[in-house]
């Protein structure tokens, strides 16, 4: 275990951004829009600094065998730290969320009735590898009114401390707290633990990185926790299907980037149209580089594939390869939706209304897509501007969480000096 701090650094860390949170909560709309593009600002003008650490992370993952998937979402350049400023002006520029009245009415005794948007409080984000998401959830925390603590991975410390540096020159500039985001830089194990048990000062916990990630935080945490599991994403190709329009869904979803959580990872092909849209997809697959892994019906189309099996089905890849099965009907599609799926998003390609609406009510996924890319479950391409993550928890919010999603929501009621029991008053 890591002696660089003493115990109770994470506290500490805690207690200062508590005190933060506070005044987040009550500062202006237009303040926190101010400050969302100071940090646009910011990181544009921090670029290089960003870049240089960055590049020094990326070697240090490469010397130690990092590859795949992890190595592509650690890595940034100029197009990304590009997206990284686009996302936060945008994020400056959507509603404010923090006292907005989501329901009114008038009870008969007189009394009116409200729900208003308020400030979650404090919010740990931990995650690993993505550097984008020090900014993208610093900028949709503090937008929402309220302060946040990140502890990103050890892999990508250089590149999380540059940006929080740039972000901390915005909070100074627009005379907010720092304390307001935190960035814990030591990321021993034992300081994970110590945050998670912190149920008097942190009010949710979101973890965002691989399975094993998010299953050590659901279990050691005492806080509430809203989790970003795996993406096992499917694409049901229903007798109804346009199946030209399957295989540019199936291409876009798989192939366009499979290292990220909305990529398609099982494809599922009704028996009606197998004979006629399975070869040309395989086909399609593999010159895009794909390995397809196939049930007994699959591999009578290419015996060359790999038989799939109970843990292909489960699997999460992040990688160019992609399970397939030949199911009897829509509802064999979903029962296999149910039996492996992990609540993210799942896709029907499909010309019949009826089995449109009977995919959409039969799964209970966070996100789903009728004859639309699973690569749209994206906080940005639903309207959200960036988002924290994508929500696979039944809670407050589900799919991807934007400015809503870290507010909740709260009664307020007016009154005339109404009183429920009227008759204790009687003299």
């Amino acid at each position: 275990m890591s002696n660089a701090m003493p115990s109770g650094y994470v506290r500490g860390l805690a207690l200062r951004a508590r005190e933060a949170a506070d005044i987040m909560a009550t500062s202006s709309a237009e303040q926190r829009q101010a400050l969302v593009e100071a940090m646009a600002d910011a990181v544009e003008a921090g670029r290089a600094e960003i870049l240089a650490a960055n590049a020094d992370d990326v070697q240090r993952a490469r010397t130690a065998g990092t590859a795949g998937a992890m190595l592509d979402r650690l890595s940034l350049d100029e197009r990304r730290i590009a997206g990284i400023v686009t996302a936060l002006r945008e994020i400056a520029a959507l509603p404010d969320p923090v006292g907005q009245v989501t329901r009114s009415s008038t009870r008969p005794n007189g009394l009116q009735i409200e729900r208003v948007r308020v400030p979650l409080g404090v919010i740990a984000m931990i995650y690993e590898a993505r550097p984008n998401v020090t900014a993208d959830a610093a900028a949709l925390c503090l937008k929402a009114g309220n302060a946040v603590i990140l502890r990103g991975g050890s892999e990508a410390l250089g590149s999380n401390r540059a940006i929080a540096a740039s972000l901390h020159r915005a909070l100074r500039e627009c005379g907010l707290p720092e304390a307001a985001l935190v960035l814990i830089e030591d990321t021993a194990r034992e300081h994970v633990l110590e945050l998670l048990q912190l149920a008097d000062l942190i009010d949710l916990a979101i973890p965002r990185g691989g399975e094993s990630l998010i299953r050590f935080v659901a279990e050691h945490a005492r806080v509430p926790v809203i989790k970003h599991y795996k993406g096992v994403c499917h694409l049901f190709v229903d007798a109804a299907a346009d199946r030209a329009l399957a295989t540019r869904l199936l291409l876009d979803g798989k192939a366009s980037r499979p290292g990220v959580c909305n990529a398609l990872e099982t494809l599922l092909v009704h028996r009606d149209v197998a004979d006629a849209f399975l070869p040309g997809a395989l086909a399609a697959l593999q010159a895009r580089g794909v390995e397809a892994r196939g049930c007994v019906i699959t591999r009578q189309f290419d015996a060359a594939l790999r038989p799939a099996t109970e843990a292909d089905y489960d699997a999460e890849y992040l990688d160019l390869i992609i399970a397939v099965r030949v199911v009897d009907s829509l509802d064999e599609a979903l029962g296999h939706i149910g039996r492996y799926g992990s609540g993210h998003t799942e896709v029907i390609v499909t010309e019949d209304p009826t089995a449109a609406e009977a995919f959409v009510r039969g799964t209970r996924s966070s996100a789903v897509m009728v004859n639309a890319s699973s690569r749209f479950n994206d906080g940005g391409e639903l309207g959200l501007g960036a988002e924290i993550g994508i929500s696979t928890t039944r809670l407050h919010a589900y799919g991807p969480m934007g400015l809503e999603s870290l507010t909740i929501e709260r009664f307020v009621v007016r009154g005339v000096g109404q009183v429920r029991h009227p008759d204790l008053l009687a003299p």
